[in-house]
């Protein structure tokens, strides 16, 4: 039997059970991308305009909806026109770390009302499995999908060893998780995505720990799926259209090597 990582995005979208990853590798065959764009800014003009310069080149628009200093309900509709615009999936990288039924009134609630609209969202397991349950209740309903933070991409994380695997065990058990953030491919029993942060086309880091990792490195050698990257395609004096194109291309080139494909 194939390993997962050796199939296409689209068998492996086809033979998929969850629509929404169905949905998301149907995106990433028609854009042939690979690529997510992590939008960590903090006005609601900027987001917009980077969502819809940067939109057609990405397959998952991920947030930090709660940085947004004027986030109003606006801002989630037009959003959702940008996402459904360029055809793309919002991903708002909350990070959920409590109690079941305190998550379920974070992600269903409150100002931002996660849940209505972004596709995916992520989650620490330290409380254990009742955060996944507390956020099933509220996202499996809206046709929505869990990430589990196996991994993390900066310097000296703890999220290593014994607590990355109960990640990939819990990921396993439960429907609604549909991958993880990490730096590679976890398990073969279930087909799980991973998505990867801090990469970069060269290696290298920042003053606060960030550490990047090439897009060869990550999905060529790793087995990722997605390349999660910011602040290389919208950094200062970067052109934003340009760095996309960029790094869509190492992208895909390094997921057609991992396949094979001259």
């Amino acid at each position: 039997m194939a390993s997962f990582s050796q199939k296409t995005y689209a068998q492996r979208g086809e033979e998929h059970a969850h629509p929404l990853v169905k949905a998301l590798f149907a995106t990433m065959e028609r854009k042939q991308s690979n690529l997510s764009l992590a939008a960590d800014v903090s006005s609601k003009a900027e987001l917009l305009a980077l969502a819809d310069t940067v939109g057609p080149y990405i397959c998952v628009l991920k947030t930090h909806i709660d940085v947004v200093s004027d986030f109003d309900a606006d801002l989630v509709k037009q959003l959702q026109a940008l996402a459904a615009k360029h055809v793309c999936l919002s991903f708002d990288d909350c990070k959920f770390g409590d109690l079941g039924n305190t998550v379920k009134l974070q992600y269903g609630g409150g100002i931002y009302r996660i849940a209505d609209w972004a596709h995916i969202t992520n989650c620490h397991v330290i409380p254990g499995e009742g955060i996944i349950q507390g956020l099933a209740e509220v996202g499996m309903p809206k046709g929505r999908g869990l990430l589990l933070l196996a991994e993390m991409s900066s310097a000296g994380m703890l999220a290593t060893g014994a607590y990355t695997d109960k990640n990939v065990e819990m990921a396993i058990a439960n429907d609604f998780v549909i991958g993880f953030i990490g730096s590679r491919r976890f398990t073969e029993e279930r087909d799980l995505i991973t998505m990867t942060p801090g990469v970069g086309l060269h290696a290298s880091g920042d003053a606060l720990g960030q550490q990047y990792r090439t897009p060869k490195k990550i999905v060529t050698e790793n087995g990722s799926d997605i390349i999660i990257v910011g602040r290389g395609i919208y950094g200062p004096g970067k052109d934003a259209v340009a760095e996309a194109k960029r790094y869509r291309e190492a992208g895909w080139t390094a997921y057609l090597d991992r396949l094979g494909h001259k």
